[in-house]
């Protein structure tokens, strides 16, 4: 075939727009081309939620704050929730309820509303109102759980939280001093520790507000009573006594009532389990004597009380072993 003039036979094969191989034809010519308007009937949706909403974290509180996972029998408690929803794109959490029915009968749907709180350093975004526990409850571990719905209609149910319903009054078991300062034994000195030791861990927020049961500065005083001086614990501003109840310690420490780590070195508070440790500071005011020995007789606090909410209980402790030369 004769060929119009300018045009010249492929000689090669020629790849298409399609990517097919298009041989001994004519190189096509390409046109560009455009939209430039709108089809009103055109629509576009956006893809399903098939998704239920789920719970990273769920969790009873008493009302009194401090940490979260124990109750007594009668008491009241919030439930805290940590939710979201994980839809393509998420329809969003439309409600949310809790079954406490093993902790307060009847309570299988409890609703649970939308808010930021945090409990124990964690975040929680949905929390039910005040609820009370039943009057009588047996100690032990409590299952709950709870249950999301989202927009489109998913819902799931999530177990296997729990709580620790403890009834038990907490009490003091033993008090002891301790000589660490390297300095004389049976003379109150910097360094010289106080150790509280409970039956069951104290709630550290019912000793002091927002205390967690880290180190945190208090103030020691050491009452002049004649032969039977008092040790008293005071917030580190020294001006409230703490719930830790008073020592007497059958000893002469002091000439005059003595303060200890108000300023200069603080005196600490620490929380270990069960135990709570006071480190005297600097002396501050007062005078110091040695002692010879003696027994300790410690009367706790009914304002502290246990995890669950159970106030101390405030019978007379005696201190474990021979009479010795405290601090």
């Amino acid at each position: 075939m004769r060929m119009p003039p300018g045009l010249k036979r492929l000689t090669t094969p020629f790849v298409g727009a399609c990517g097919l191989a298009i041989g001994s034809l004519v190189a096509p010519t390409f046109a560009a081309f455009s939209g430039t308007t709108e089809n009103s009937g055109n629509t576009l949706s956006a893809a399903a939620d098939w998704v239920a909403p789920s719970a990273s974290a769920s969790v009873i509180r008493k009302s009194g704050g401090g940490v979260p996972g124990f109750i007594k029998q009668g008491g009241t408690y919030y439930i805290y929730a940590n939710l979201s929803d994980a839809g393509n794109p998420a329809s969003g959490i439309s409600t949310a309820t809790a079954n406490v029915s093993t902790i307060t009968s009847g309570q299988t749907a409890v609703t649970l509303s939308t808010g930021s709180w945090t409990v124990d350093g964690s975040s929680y975004n949905y929390r039910s109102a005040l609820l009370t526990a039943n009057s009588v409850l047996v100690d032990g571990s409590k299952s709950f759980s709870v249950t999301m719905t989202d927009a489109a209609s998913n819902s799931a149910t999530q177990n296997g939280f729990t709580v620790i319903v403890d009834n038990i009054v907490p009490a003091g078991s033993d008090i002891q001093t301790e000589n660490v300062s390297g300095g004389e034994n049976g003379r109150p000195e910097l360094g010289d520790k106080v150790i509280y030791t409970f039956t069951e861990r104290i709630e550290p927020e019912s000793i002091v507000a927002g205390w967690s049961g880290a180190s945190t500065n208090v103030t020691v005083r050491i009452v002049d009573n004649s032969a039977n001086d008092q040790v008293q614990i005071w917030n580190d501003v020294n001006g409230a006594q703490l719930p830790l109840g008073v020592i007497n310690t059958g000893g002469n420490y002091v000439s005059s009532t003595s303060t200890f780590g108000a300023s200069g070195t603080r005196s600490t508070m620490v929380q270990s389990n069960t135990v709570i440790t006071i480190m005297l500071g600097t002396l501050n005011s007062g005078t110091t004597r040695s002692n010879n020995l003696d027994t300790l007789l410690w009367t706790p606090s009914s304002v502290a009380t246990d995890l669950a909410g159970n106030n101390c209980d405030v019978s007379v402790v005696t201190e474990l072993g021979v009479a010795d030369p405290d601090f």
